[in-house]
């Protein structure tokens, strides 16, 4: 077995095992250990290590996580939990609410984005309702993942393959072969997180309590980010097709989005601090120990001897889905669309492509880096920790039901 392969299942072992013992790492710590390890043992190189890493991906979460930071300082947050979850009566309520809440709203402004703006909301509802926070914080992973399968726009794949995929009307496309499935495997969510977490939905009633904007003009400021950052992703889907030498990448409009709290907001360096830079060291040291992982040709060797064909739809499901686990879902995509093109596959393959690498987010903790927000936003804010065990008692069963509803919605 090639060496970076062992590197990679050395890290995960210690993700899977970092509540154990007296020895915890966080997550970033594992992943950045393991890409210095493939570097100094000379399985990649400097130079490929630097190309490897996706800078794109960094200039967004950047983006994003000054925004999501400067909505929680302000207060916005607060008062915007205060008025979409007012009505719920009990943890059934709540967390329905938040599974479907969270699913459409990741359909409009991306899994990633809403993945950094609600989960300090997750851990004050928790907080405040003394609800086990995992069971909020995993409804937040599943419905981000789960929401964003049936809208090209849902996350950065999905915009991949309709900007190469040749669909005059990408939204109805992905809607007409993905809604339908989607819906029905958010109530399966629902039953799962019922099961798992069967203790959490009792009858007791929930007292909300309003929660006042502690700075006004930066929530009046962070609120404009927001709208702005909506209005960009919705404009480059509408825009894409027509101009897409002149549609700029979703780095830039997260930055564009971004920049006026960094020229007009006076906590300008506090908020710049105050983002996750732990996650964006992951990414890094992700993109990196990937490389050395995809350049042995191991995972490519074990594909090629299932004799699939490529481009049949139940075959791209499976792939892709499992594929994503290993080198991440855009990288994958990225790699997966020529191959299609090739055996010039159809729609159903393509949104086979959609629906696997973006619903592999469930299956594990790495299996989606809307994931890694939630749990290292969660970690470092509240201290709570949602080991990999965790996350993949509920993420495979939850995972292998995804699949076969999509499985079925192809036939």
């Amino acid at each position: 077995m090639p060496a970076p392969i062992i590197v990679l299942l050395a890290v995960l072992l210690l993700i899977a095992l970092r509540d154990v013992g007296p020895l915890r790492l966080a997550i970033w710590q594992s992943m950045t250990a393991g890409a210095l390890v493939v570097v100094a043992g000379g399985w990649i190189s400097l130079p490929a290590a630097a190309r490897a890493i996706d800078w794109k991906v960094l200039m967004f979460l950047f983006g994003v996580f000054l925004i999501g930071h400067a909505l929680e300082a302000s207060g916005w947050l607060g008062r915007l939990s205060y008025r979409l979850f007012r009505s719920a009566r009990s943890t059934h309520g709540l967390v329905w609410r938040l599974l479907v809440g969270a699913a459409v709203a990741s359909a409009l402004l991306m899994n990633d984005t809403l993945a950094v703006v609600a989960t300090p909301l997750v851990l004050a509802l928790a907080r405040h309702h003394r609800i086990d926070p995992k069971l909020l914080l995993l409804t937040l992973a599943f419905a981000v993942t789960i929401g964003s399968v049936p809208s090209p726009v849902g996350n950065p794949q999905n915009l991949l393959i309709a900007i190469h995929g040749g669909f005059a009307a990408p939204f109805v496309t992905f809607a007409s072969h993905l809604l339908l499935p989607t819906v029905v495997n958010l109530a399966v969510a629902y039953g799962v997180l019922r099961i798992g977490f069967r203790r959490e939905f009792h009858a007791t009633r929930l007292v909300h309590a309003d929660s006042p904007v502690a700075d006004a003009a930066l929530a009046r400021l962070a609120g404009l980010c927001v709208v702005l950052l909506a209005a960009l992703i919705v404009l480059k889907a509408v825009t894409v097709r027509l101009l897409p030498t002149a549609s700029p990448p979703l780095s830039v409009l997260a930055l564009v989005a971004a920049a006026p709290l960094l020229a007009f907001s006076p906590r300008r360096l506090e908020l710049v601090r105050g983002i996750d830079w732990r996650t964006l060291a992951f990414f890094a040291a992700l993109f990196v120990l990937m490389a050395a992982v995809w350049d042995t040709g191991f995972i490519q060797a074990q594909l090629s001897r299932l004799h699939l064909n490529p481009g049949w739809p139940p075959a791209v499901l499976a792939v892709s889905t499992l594929v994503s686990q290993v080198i991440s879902n855009v990288p994958m995509v990225a790699l997966y669309l020529p191959v299609l093109t090739q055996h010039q596959a159809g729609e159903p393959a393509l949104m086979a492509l959609a629906a696997g690498s973006t619903i592999a987010g469930n299956l594990l903790l790495l299996g989606a880096a809307s994931n890694i927000i939630i749990i290292q936003q969660a970690e470092r804010r509240a201290d709570i920790v949602v080991s990999f065990l965790e996350f993949a008692r509920l993420g495979v069963p939850l995972t292998a039901l995804n699949v076969f509803v999509y499985w079925l919605a192809m036939h």
